[in-house]
């Protein structure tokens, strides 16, 4: 069994509203041959696992991991595959190797959100006799708990404008960002509506793109690279599948997933043990209500620190230097370029984005709708 498990090699596309120049099987090998290159591995020699995350839905076909299979060194080898989001791509992996089962594996996700439509693929995902039918989707009901976080703290738009503002400027420096740049109050409060209180601003862009990452028992790690990013901890958690059964002000599966993953990791105080958080802010107002999942502040204060600059890449504890996912990054994608973000901080990879000194970081990552599954995953590079 390996004692720890370290993240060796990153990889990403850019993320654009639509790669007609390529298919799943070619953004996965763009990222693949990279990673690969990156690292001096090959997938013959040294990957004894591969696992990727995608959906059915989304791509199109039924066992959506067979377009990717050969690619990915899945032919007549260890193949696996993940559904909804990366983030638990890489807790599985890391569980794998943590076992012994596995010694380095393989991490991949993708999707091409312009392939198809996404209200009607997350439609899919309500149960089908009466929320279904009703039309939801994951931005209704995004609206939904947008609307109750909101009342339950007297928060305002401008509140979650804010977080729209920080985290677009943020993606100025990045160049894998779809979607950037230096926005005012009225621009985020003006823009077009797309479920009350939630405009085209607060939402996350549809885009096209891939992540690839290789993980590694420690021994293995050292061999590859000096700079190995340690896999502290891991947590996840599923809430209750009605949204009649939650209360959507709370956050009750991100709490213990993130309570799991700092009791591995050796956490007490995350404002104080933490550098940097990336966190998966498909909506605007989810990352005022992570911030309260992961333990950062208290119920309703998460828009005080953003209003503050404590959030902020310049501030106490930058929370998604690179943009975030409302900078746009593809569902099922999304997860895994958290930890991959993360990762780049950790390693001093992260260009202009990068955050002074850090040490140690949470990414975080969902699926469902309104947060229903949480993963966390600490990371650190010591």
């Amino acid at each position: 069994m390996s004692d720890r498990v370290a993240i060796v090699g990153v990889a990403q596309t850019r993320f654009s509203p639509k790669r007609a120049d390529a298919n799943v099987a070619e953004l996965a090998y763009e990222v693949i041959e990279k990673v690969l290159n990156d690292t001096g591995l090959s997938i013959e020699k040294d990957i004894d696992n591969t696992i990727s995350c995608s959906h059915d839905i989304w791509d199109g076909q039924t066992i959506s991991n067979i377009g990717i299979t050969d690619v990915a060194g899945g032919h007549l080898r260890t193949e696996e595959k993940m559904a909804m989001d990366g983030s638990t791509a890489a807790y599985y992996g890391t569980v794998g190797i943590l076992s012994g089962e596995y010694d380095c594996t393989l991490l991949l996700a993708h999707t091409k959100m312009s392939q198809t439509n996404r209200h009607i693929v997350n439609n899919d995902a309500f149960e089908p006799i009466y929320s279904r039918q009703l039309g939801l989707d994951f931005t209704s009901a995004g609206a939904l708990q947008a609307r109750r976080y909101m009342h339950a703290h007297n928060l305002s738009r401008e509140d979650t404008a804010r977080v729209v503002m920080k985290n677009l400027g943020n993606a100025m420096a990045n160049p894998l960002a779809s979607r950037f740049g230096y926005y005012g109050m009225d621009d985020v409060l003006s823009a077009q509506m797309e479920a009350d209180p939630l405009t085209t601003m607060d939402v996350a862009p549809d885009v096209d793109g891939a992540v690839a990452m290789i993980i590694a028992s420690e021994s293995k790690a050292k061999k590859i690279t000096d700079a190995p990013v340690w896999i502290q901890g891991l947590g996840s958690c599923y809430d209750d599948y009605f949204l009649g059964d939650r209360d959507l002000a709370d956050c009750m599966a991100l709490k213990k997933a993130a309570a799991l993953a700092y009791k591995m990791a050796g956490i007490k105080d995350p404002v104080k043990d933490l550098d940097v958080i990336e966190l998966s802010d498909e909506f605007s107002y989810q990352e005022l209500l992570w911030l309260e999942g992961l333990g950062v502040c208290k119920p309703g204060e998460g828009a005080r620190l953003t209003e503050s600059g404590f959030t902020s890449r310049e501030g106490e504890l930058p929370v998604n230097p690179s943009g975030g996912v409302l900078s746009g990054v593809p569902a099922n994608v999304m997860g895994l370029n958290r930890v991959a973000e993360a990762a780049l901080q950790l390693m001093g990879k992260a260009g202009e984005r990068q955050v002074q000194n850090a040490k140690r970081a949470v990414a975080q990552g969902h699926t469902g709708f309104c947060g229903q599954h949480q993963c966390v995953i600490v990371l650190g590079n010591q």
